[in-house]
């Protein structure tokens, strides 16, 4: 008599969430992509900032997380695919916009991946953060020739540079620690100024220009200061753009001057998916053909079990930090 082996579960290790500051990883069955949805087996998985608030356990959050949770920055390799997909195939080679990409594995609707080519095999790359600074890029309307002053010189203030610089703009880095104005000297910065004090900074970047400030000015931190420093710099008929991320309440803004000057001000924190998705793909051609460089900004790299360490090492930045990969395969 013939006895047919049940067919063994592929599982998968998940990082969930249990509580402020504590992460478990568990082994789970793989999940099946549905109609239109893909499964990645994924490579790696960037560490954003915005996952801090969460991880610190404000009253709002609620624990545990979903397995993979807070992660979505992903990227890896299409393993299976779910009916109705097409143009996708198990092996091809993607970035994805996924929400539980912390894990080994995670499901994507096919209309929220990009393929990556041949030129990038090997090298990480967290789509999310990439095609963010692409599209604060384009927002930021910046031409040759312009003065441009970004505020906080982490990951995504280190890309600006690099993508404003070569465009011809004269960029003026700010940040608070000297590491990071190092970075942003060997990203393209003509001019770097410590962020210690409001009014010497002001004065700093007055002298620069001549008294006229800055056509465009990024805001990249995320805090209400770099935000007042901002508008100080910016100079009339300027461009004031908001790239940081505002997630901890209200902000206070001085509108009179952003009303005497004339201020055009652009929040450039996209939340459509699909605008995402167009600055995924601008930025998978920007680094394949060598316009961006994102490469030395991934400073710390940790296995799935590490999370916690990651998540530390975002917030506290230790020296040298900008950013933190998860590294599964």
């Amino acid at each position: 008599m013939n006895i047919m082996a049940k067919p063994t579960v592929q599982t998968m290790q998940a990082a969930i969430v249990t509580g402020p500051g504590v992460v478990e990883i568990e082994s789970l069955p793989v999940p099946e992509p549905g109609a239109g949805e893909v499964r990645i087996r994924l490579e790696g998985c960037g560490v954003c900032a915005s996952n801090l608030v969460p991880w610190s356990g404000p009253d709002w959050m609620t624990f545990p997380t979903e397995p993979g949770g807070l992660g979505h920055e992903g990227w890896g390799v299409i393993d299976a695919i779910g009916p109705g997909v097409s143009g996708l195939r198990p092996g091809d080679r993607v970035a994805a916009l996924s929400y539980h990409a912390y894990a080994t594995h995670d499901i994507a609707s096919a209309d929220m991946v990009v393929p990556l080519p041949a030129a990038l095999d090997g090298q990480p790359f967290p789509g999310e953060p990439l095609g963010c600074a692409i599209n604060i890029f384009r927002r930021a309307g910046i031409e040759a020739g312009m003065t441009v002053a970004i505020v906080g010189s982490g990951f995504l203030g280190a890309l600006l540079t690099q993508l404003a610089s070569k465009a011809g703009a004269r960029v003026i880095a700010i940040s608070r620690r000297q590491t990071s104005l190092d970075v942003a000297r060997r990203m393209g910065a003509a001019e770097v100024i410590e962020m210690r004090d409001h009014w010497e900074i002001i004065e700093q970047v007055r002298a620069l220009t001549e008294g006229r400030f800055c056509d465009r000015v990024i805001e990249a931190v995320g805090k209400q200061w770099p935000l007042d420093l901002a508008g100080e710099l910016t100079a009339e008929r300027g461009r004031l753009v908001i790239a940081g991320y505002h997630q901890d309440g209200p902000r206070q803004v001085n509108m009179q001057l952003w009303n005497w000057r004339g201020l055009d001000v652009i929040n450039a924190h996209e939340r459509d998916p699909q605008i995402y998705i167009e600055g995924i793909r601008a930025a998978v051609e920007a680094v394949a053909d060598g316009s961006l460089d994102p490469s030395p900004l991934y400073t710390h790299r940790f296995p799935l079990s590490d999370l916690a360490k990651a998540l530390d090492a975002t917030r506290d930045r230790p020296d040298g930090f900008l950013k933190a990969l998860m590294v599964m395969a």
